[in-house]
């Protein structure tokens, strides 16, 4: 009697626990982009340089800081539970570690170029390994700028240590900047290699 094998599923390229939180970061961090451009707005840490009011959100200072605070909280507790299942699964290891300059060099070569292989998406590149784990950076260091703004008297050190409240708000832009860039060259990677988006929506 002759049988039939029954293909078994594989195992998903991005678990659901994943994707779910990445999608949660990525809203997080586009409402706290754009409401932190209307805050900057109201008080630039760079005079002359103005951020259009088309692009930001809030409305005003007020609708703005509400906006923040509340995606605030979303990002913190979600990117802790994001950090934990990577660090716990072994995956943030697995990924985004082992990665010389060398080989950032080659892929980012390849990368321009149009040589570079995105036949298994399971592997990430030096290029992407690199961006990742400098995204992950940019976030503490916009976490805790933001809380040496935010709560200047109750963090002293903290504030001492980002070389004063003035100097805060600009380390806390400058981060800020980090994360636009990430999110654009990140937007121009997906558009790139389309299946990637699928892939973060279904698992597969």
């Amino acid at each position: 009697m002759q049988t039939t094998l029954v293909d078994q599923p594989s195992e998903p390229v991005h678990p659901l626990w994943l994707r779910v939180s990445h999608w949660l970061n990525a809203f997080a961090a586009f409402i706290m982009l754009f409401s932190g451009w209307r805050i900057y707005d109201a008080s630039p840490v760079f005079p002359g340089f103005v951020i259009p009011p088309s692009i930001t959100l809030g409305g005003w200072l007020g609708g703005a800081l509400q906006w923040h605070f509340a995606a605030m909280w979303l990002l913190f507790f979600n990117g802790i539970f994001y950090l934990i299942l990577n660090l716990a699964s072994g995956r943030f290891l697995a990924r985004f570690f082992l990665v010389s300059p060398r080989a950032v060099w080659r892929d980012l070569v390849a990368a321009l170029t149009g040589k570079l292989s995105h036949g298994d998406l399971r592997q990430y590149n030096a290029v992407q390994k690199l961006a990742y784990l400098v995204v992950v950076i940019d976030l503490m260091v916009l976490v805790l700028s933001g809380l040496a703004i935010w709560k200047s008297v109750q963090f002293p050190l903290l504030r001492e240590l980002m070389g004063g409240y003035d100097r805060a708000r600009v380390v806390h832009f400058c981060a800020m900047a980090v994360m636009a860039a990430f999110i654009v060259v990140h937007v121009a990677m997906v558009a790139l290699v389309p299946r990637s988006l699928l892939t973060m929506l279904r698992g597969r």
